[in-house]
């Protein structure tokens, strides 16, 4: 491609694709719904709220009139909703998954199969989620499995295999996202070893928002985020942060650019990879650790009781 920045425009037509969000009902997870309708996909937007995800699919059908789109209950933290959302979409065709969802720097808390929430649910509960729906990924050529991580990626110094849930140190919020959003990034990476190694077509891409201008660092699950905390989230966005509109960029390029391949990761290109265009990134070292990747896979696959590929 040209060194033109790559906006939504670029995206080719999606007429007739079908499309899973997870997280679509605000922020990064709404826009890229937005962009995906937009091209000519059908929608599915996963969410765990039905009252909240009522609005965004109404949000979606104000600025995509005539948006082919429906609404699908998904609760990352709960294994069963995993296996029920899978059920409930069938034998469809699957075009593209984007592992949207996530939670971040929240008080210790559990999911409901006893995982800590963030890596529950920002990793295990999606790599539960890609499992149960592979078949149908590999049953739709030129599929795309497209999972959101994030700069934070880098500062996971505290990424314990053996101690994955945080019972056996001080609990860190602030690590624990962080080695959650470098589990996103080895599952992703390692999703492309194995389906290169089986010969599947199915396309595993990796994107990042970069700094942009959320709610996730507002929400907790109690509501704990103290005053403050709150109002040097805003200051940040205010200051320094890209638009959801922006940060959503990469995760459609990854969804929808015929340039993508297998194994790449797209965030911004300016600097520090904070705001601007999406372009193909670079990560951590700790991220490409291809053992590293297999054995976080094996416990994933042990705590999950999902095994595939």
């Amino acid at each position: 491609m040209s060194h033109t920045a790559w906006t939504r425009a670029h995206l080719p037509s999606l007429a007739g694709r079908q499309a899973i969000v997870t997280g679509a009902n605000s922020g990064l997870g709404l826009e890229t719904a937005v962009g995906l309708a937009a091209a000519g996909a059908h929608l599915v937007l996963a969410c765990r709220s039905p009252e909240r995800s009522s609005a965004a699919l109404a949000e979606l059908r104000r600025r995509v009139p005539g948006a082919s789109a429906e609404l699908m209950r998904l609760d990352l933290s709960d294994l069963a909703s995993v296996r029920a959302f899978a059920d409930q979409y069938g034998g469809r065709r699957l075009d593209i998954l984007v592992n949207n969802a996530g939670v971040m720097a929240l008080p210790y808390a559990t999911t409901k199969d006893g995982f800590e929430l963030q890596i529950g649910t920002n990793h295990l509960g999606h790599f539960a989620l890609t499992g149960l729906l592979l078949p149908r990924l590999l049953a739709t050529p030129g599929a795309r499995v497209v999972t959101v991580a994030s700069i934070a990626h880098r500062a996971a110094s505290g990424f314990a295999l053996d101690d994955l849930h945080w019972q056996q140190r001080p609990y860190n919020k602030a690590q624990a996202y962080a080695c959650s959003k470098l589990a996103n990034l080895l599952f992703s990476l390692e999703l492309d070893r194995r389906l290169r190694a089986a010969g599947h077509g199915l396309i595993a891409v990796a994107a990042h928002p970069g700094y942009a201008a959320t709610n996730i660092g507002l929400n907790t699950a109690d509501g704990e985020r103290n005053a403050l905390e709150k109002l040097a989230i805003r200051i940040g966005n205010a200051l320094f942060a890209q638009s959801a509109a922006g940060g959503a960029l990469p995760s459609l390029r990854a969804a929808g650019d015929p340039a993508v391949r297998g194994g790449e990761y797209y965030g911004p290109r300016g600097l520090f990879q904070f705001v601007g265009a999406p372009v193909k990134v670079g990560h951590h070292p700790r991220a490409g650790d291809p053992e590293l990747a297999r054995r976080l896979w094996q416990q994933s696959e042990q705590v999950t009781g999902l095994r595939y590929l």
